[in-house]
This record gives C-alpha cells, sequence and structure tokens, in this order.
C-alpha cells in the first residue's frame, strides 16, 4: 500500500508515489525486494522477521534503516516484528505480519494533520504504538492495590502472588521496550542526515519526554509488584510467628500437667494421695487452678 501524506494519508499508487511530495509505502519482503531500487535509497537490507529482536535506528550514508519489536499487549511473549527504510522523501515500511499496516489504518481513520509532514505522521506512529499503555499500566496498578488490600485483610492467597510476579514480568517487558523506543526516537532526533525540518524536532521530543514519563511509571508500578510479595511474606512470617505463639503457650500450660501425670503415675506402693478419698479431686482442681492461671498470667502479658 502507498499513501501521500497530506492533511490525512491519501491512497495512492506507485507511479504517483514519487511525484506527489513526501509518502509512506506499506510492502512485504517480496515486494521490497523487487522494488527497493525504485526508492534511491542506496541500501540493501533484506529483513528476516525471525532475525529482529528489537526496536533501533541506524544511520546510513543517505538514509536510515531500523526495525520494530513491539510487545503484544495481551501476550508479552508475542513480538510483532517488522523493519523500515525512510530518507528525506518517505518511508517504506517491510513487513509481513500486517502490523505496520494496522497502526497506518487506525492513523488514517483517528488524525487529521494541519501542517502535515514526515516528522508529524512519525510522531503519531510512535504515538499509536503506546496509544493504550496508560490504561494498561493504571490497571495494573488498581490490580496490586486490590492484590494488597487480600494480604492486608490475611487473604494469603499465593494465586495473589503469582499474580503480582505475572504483573511484574509484564512490565518488566513494557520497560525494555520504552528503553528501545527512546533510544530509537532520540536517534531521529539527532537528524545526522538532516532529513526532517529543525521546525519538526519538536515532535521527537514531544514523545521523548512522554516515553519517559511511560517508563518512569512502569518502574513505579513494577516496585509496587515487588513491595507485595514482601508483604506476604511479612504476613506469612507473622502467620508463623502467631502459630509458634500458640504452641509454645499450650506446651508451656501442659508442661506442670505433664509433672503431675508424671509424677502420680510412677504407681510407688507408699503414697499417701492414692489411699485418700480426696486425692482424685484435689488433683482436677489443683490441674484447673494450673490451667486457668496460666491462661491468665499470659492473657496479661499479651502473649495470646
Amino acid at each position: 500500500m502507498y499513501y501521500l501524506i497530506r492533511q490525512t494519508l491519501e491512497e495512492t499508487d506507485f507511479e504517483h508515489l514519487k511525484s506527489g511530495g513526501q509518502y509512506v509505502a506499506v510492502l512485504t519482503s517480496a515486494q521490497w525486494a523487487k522494488q527497493k531500487d525504485s526508492f534511491e535509497m542506496g541500501i540493501d537490507i533484506e529483513p528476516q522477521t525471525s532475525e529482529i529482536h528489537s526496536t533501533k535506528a541506524e544511520v546510513n550514508y543517505d538514509s536510515l534503516t531500523g526495525t520494530f519489536s513491539i510487545p503484544d499487549r495481551t501476550d508479552y511473549e508475542i513480538q510483532r516484528r517488522f523493519a523500515f527504510a525512510l530518507d528525506e522523501k518517505g518511508i517504506v515500511f517491510i513487513d509481513d505480519g500486517g502490523t505496520a499496516q494496522k497502526i497506518i489504518n487506525d492513523i488514517r481513520m483517528s488524525k487529521k494533520w494541519r501542517l502535515p509532514s514526515l516528522e508529524r505522521f512519525l510522531y503519531d506512529f510512535l504515538e499509536q504504538i503506546i496509544s493504550d499503555d496508560r490504561d494498561i499500566l493504571e490497571s495494573y496498578d488498581v490490580e496490586l492495590n486490590a492484590i494488597e488490600d487480600d494480604i492486608e485483610r490475611e487473604d494469603d492467597n499465593v494465586d495473589n502472588v503469582e499474580r503480582a510476579n505475572e504483573i511484574r514480568g509484564d512490565l518488566r517487558a513494557l520497560r525494555v521496550h520504552y528503553e528501545q523506543l527512546l533510544d530509537f526516537t532520540q536517534e531521529l532526533e539527532e537528524n545526522e542526515n538532516n532529513f526532517f525540518k529543525h521546525d519538526n524536532l519538536r515532535y521527537f521530543r514531544l514523545f521523548v519526554n512522554r516515553i519517559e514519563r511511560f517508563r518512569d511509571t512502569a518502574k513505579a508500578v513494577s516496585d509496587h509488584a515487588l513491595q507485595i510479595r514482601d508483604i506476604y511474606k511479612a504476613h506469612l512470617d507473622i502467620k508463623q510467628n502467631r502459630i509458634m505463639t500458640v504452641l509454645t503457650v499450650v506446651t508451656t500450660i501442659f508442661m506442670p500437667l505433664t509433672l503431675i501425670v508424671g509424677w502420680y503415675g510412677m504407681n510407688f506402693r507408699h503414697m499417701p494421695e492414692l489411699e485418700s478419698d480426696w486425692g482424685y479431686p484435689v488433683i482436677i482442681i489443683l490441674s484447673a487452678l494450673i490451667l486457668i492461671g496460666s491462661l491468665f498470667y499470659f492473657k496479661k502479658k499479651k502473649w495470646l
């Protein structure tokens, strides 16, 4: 697909592409192999999707080339990969997966420019990549707050901690992606080949500022997820301490009772209490007094 950068992206054909001003083109790898010489960028790249692992830009003598590796926001292990080449006349996306075309379709439906330019298109293209990220980061923060509230209510469901760890993994992938976008946009802002108008470099600066805020937010939410793991461990320790306290109190209470049982279980022949009519009830009363007195003492010391 070929587009001219007007007030919006106007679809055109290849014959009118080079004579109509700045343009955007989306080609498959096979189409690029056939038409690359027609774009007169003086480059020879043969992008393979499997070999794309990051978002980056490289400055050439009379062109700028690079790749995009965009994590899918529903499954961060899935990467949407495509390449590009640009000069002052326009940009060509080399994409076999349809990701670049989808972003361009979204731009066509939602954007109309008062001052159209290649720089403004690139800004909106990059913005479209992160368009849902603010909501994603906020939803993660809300979910982590809910998990933290569950832990505070002593709902120590291990699934909550596993979910917090999953969120940390997602945020780690986003932070790497933001770092790559930051380097990518700063390379554009350098404008080493003077492909971009100086006044329009502000678009790249705007995007750099925004991606830095997203990166910082992702780091803050990731730290929140890490704190939740620490809070969960602290609550487990508190619960274990409570259990150990109860066990210790129970053991302490029954130690004198065990002594009495052991003492009168020796079965010596000359034990006067064995012959007494009051021996059995006295031992029962003594055991009850020891039990009640121990409980009262532990309660007073706030060990229970």
